[in-house]
């Protein structure tokens, strides 16, 4: 398919054409053209309204439920969804059933995904089950196309398999992802411990759950020299740690969701369990101490931790459903309300490098992988607008501003209808 994208406002800072409005040539999967009136002779014309381009979008953090919960997600469905969300790259969670800890779970993945627009990294569970106590085939893993292990949304409590497993993938410089909460601290909580879960009479989760278990795996990260990911980190006292210890030159990165960036625990008040998530949302001071990490660096990548949950799991009382919101659709728009577009851009775009990925810069003779969209309408996120097969999202009725249109990658376009 040969294409022009006629009129498109490149967004890419290390680009001659940043902040440019020009015309791209795409044919056979690369860009070979950029510049202003390029005839359109025997080309398809992509021409949508205020066309804003960038380096394709990545998520470090996507559940699909296949195998095991297609009634939550399939992933022929879920890597369509992430394309009309402006996401040519996600990263898989392992949290499927099987959990993905064989060299064959990551090959099913890796082969059930080919064809799409949509790039599928498997992420390995670090240990036999996601139980934490043995570690899993983490080489055989990665020879089939893991790109990191981690056990989703589980801390691990021994320390001494965090440790091991910090020095073992050093040999092939594998990455591990570490969850931090302390169990024993978290207790039977489940939202963030403080006036709001005082007020509503649910049990809470002190921020030290987090705090305490993200100080112990920086000393571990810092006795091994090993490589670290921290995902989703949800306080500011998190982020100072992982200021001091990029300081320090440890191989530390972190993320954070959309949602602990744009939502408090305030949203609590009607007990409505789309709000119920892992780690809990938090009180706005923390939020603010989100963003200031994010725009100092510190947070390397936002993610949107999309999590689909069947019905059956999410529409239970507050104590008994399920954590997790689906993200995907909502999180360009719902970051717009408060980030600029470059620093939006730059952390969907840095991710690539720290799991290993390649990042196609928007230039000619580079493959054609980038994301359209339109940065500048307002609109209100609605059931309509929900494309997974779950409907679990903290974002309905939420503003938005800017909407991605779609991608293209691997020599397809996929556009929202």
């Amino acid at each position: 398919m040969n294409l022009i994208f006629k009129n498109a406002t490149i967004i890419d800072k290390n680009s001659p054409f940043h902040n440019q409005a020009v015309d791209i040539r795409v044919e056979d999967g690369i860009i070979t053209k950029i510049g202003t009136s390029l005839p359109v002779e025997g080309f398809k014309i992509v021409e949508l309204d205020n066309l804003h381009i960038s380096k394709g979008w990545f998520d470090s953090s996507v559940s699909l439920g296949e195998p095991g919960y297609e009634d939550r997600e399939t992933l022929a469905n879920g890597l369509n969804v992430a394309a009309k969300s402006g996401f040519t790259d996600i990263a898989l969670q392992p949290n499927n059933n099987p959990i993905a800890e064989k060299q064959g779970d990551i090959s099913f993945l890796v082969n059930k995904a080919a064809g799409h627009a949509t790039n599928l990294h498997p992420i390995g569970a670090l240990t036999k089950g996601s139980e934490g106590r043995d570690m899993a085939e983490l080489f055989d893993m990665k020879n089939a196309g893991a790109v990191a292990f981690g056990d989703y949304n589980k801390a691990i409590s021994d320390a001494n398999i965090l440790k091991i497993a910090l020095q073992y993938v050093q040999d092939f410089n594998g990455l591990v992802i570490a969850y931090a909460q302390d169990d024993k601290i978290k207790g039977k909580g489940v939202v963030h411990e403080g006036i709001v879960s005082t007020q509503l009479g649910l049990k809470g989760i002190p921020a030290l759950a987090e705090e305490l278990q993200i100080a112990r795996n920086l000393f571990l990260v810092e006795y091994t020299g090993g490589k670290m990911h921290i995902p989703t980190i949800s306080t500011g006292k998190s982020v100072q740690m992982v200021r001091e210890a990029k300081a320090k030159g440890l191989n530390v990165t972190c993320s954070v969701s959309v949602h602990h960036l744009v939502l408090t625990d305030e949203v609590l008040v009607d007990f409505d369990t789309r709000y119920k998530v892992a780690p809990p949302l938090r009180p706005d001071t923390e939020r603010k101490l989100l963003i200031d990490g994010v725009l100092d660096g510190t947070i390397d990548l936002i993610t949107s931790d999309h999590n689909p949950i069947d019905i059956e799991n999410k529409k239970l009382e507050f104590d008994l459903a399920k954590d997790g919101t689906i993200g995907l659709e909502s999180a360009f728009g719902a970051l717009m309300t408060g980030l600029t577009l470059e620093v939006i851009i730059d952390k969907f775009t840095a991710g690539k490098m720290i799991f290993g990925l390649g990042n196609h810069d928007i230039a000619e003779g580079s493959k054609a992988s980038f994301t359209l969209f339109d940065p500048n309408t307002e609109w209100a996120f609605a059931k309509i607008n929900i494309l997974s097969k779950s409907k679990n999202s903290a974002f309905l009725g939420q503003p938005m501003k800017g909407r991605a249109y779609g991608i293209y990658n691997n020599g397809k376009l996929i556009l929202k209808g």
